[in-house]
């Protein structure tokens, strides 16, 4: 990893090191050198850099809610909002515990799409009639219920596989 600037540079090395570890983050240092064909303390050097630049930002656990018993429904909403209020109803949306991505679509018209989780349909529509409703600028709601979900998978896999 090299720094240009305030740029950070991830060389080949770098970029094998963050697929083996979103692969498996509970693999140790000497299993991902062995991997790579690299000393641990370079594995150990080069995972402490990429901690400490942010390009890691944590750790986590990826739980199959429906595995695990719990009980929830997850929604796709489309939201239509006055394209002066639009970036404020998604910071705003973006504070909401139960919303779990924001994104802004130029189509027509400018979309707010947000992925939702709540624990009953109940508690869906009271998030909907009571937080995200009556923000200013929210011309219309539309919700999506996930039925069955197909593929889940990190944006960051996928690029990290690819070759540029």
């Amino acid at each position: 990893m090299k720094t240009k600037g305030e740029a950070v540079v991830l060389d080949e090395l770098d970029l094998k090191i963050l697929q083996a570890l979103q692969e498996d983050s509970k693999q140790t240092y000497t299993e991902i050198g062995r991997i790579l064909s690299v000393a641990h303390s370079t594995v150990y050097d080069r995972i402490r850099k990429m901690e400490k630049n942010d390009i890691i930002k944590n750790y986590t656990t990826i739980l199959d809610l429906e595995k695990a018993g719990v009980k929830h429904v997850t929604a796709i909403m489309t939201i239509f909002t006055d394209p002066k209020e639009s970036e404020n109803v998604a910071e705003r949306l973006s504070e909401l515990e139960e919303v779990l991505e924001v994104s802004t679509s130029l189509s027509e018209e400018l979309l707010i799409i947000a992925k939702v989780i709540a624990k009953n349909q109940e508690r869906l529509h009271s998030l909907i009639a009571q937080s995200i409703a009556p923000l200013p600028g929210v011309l219309r709601i539309r919700t999506s219920i996930v039925t069955r979900k197909y593929k889940e998978k990190s944006a960051n896999n996928f690029l990290l596989s690819q070759e540029y």
